[in-house]
């Protein structure tokens, strides 16, 4: 799963792949900004962690579940 993070008032996003399903990240990003929770916690596929102040949000964009091909199929 793909996703990117944009940050307010600044021209970088933070972009990375996790293994949580999408539903998972909605909900995780449904309830950062719905509680009083000052931040938001993603992980992605080698268990870092991203922890972004919910202030500063942009926006999140998640992408498709499917994994990308690389190479020839045969």
């Amino acid at each position: 799963m793909d996703i990117r993070i944009g940050i307010a008032n600044s021209p970088r996003e933070i972009s990375f792949e996790s293994s949580q399903a999408q539903a998972e990240i909605e909900k995780s990003v449904a309830d950062a900004l719905d509680s009083k929770s000052t931040f938001l916690r993603l992980s992605d596929d080698k268990g870092k962690a991203y922890i972004v102040p919910v202030a500063s949000l942009a926006y999140v964009e998640i992408g498709s579940e499917e994994s990308r091909r690389i190479g020839f199929v045969a």
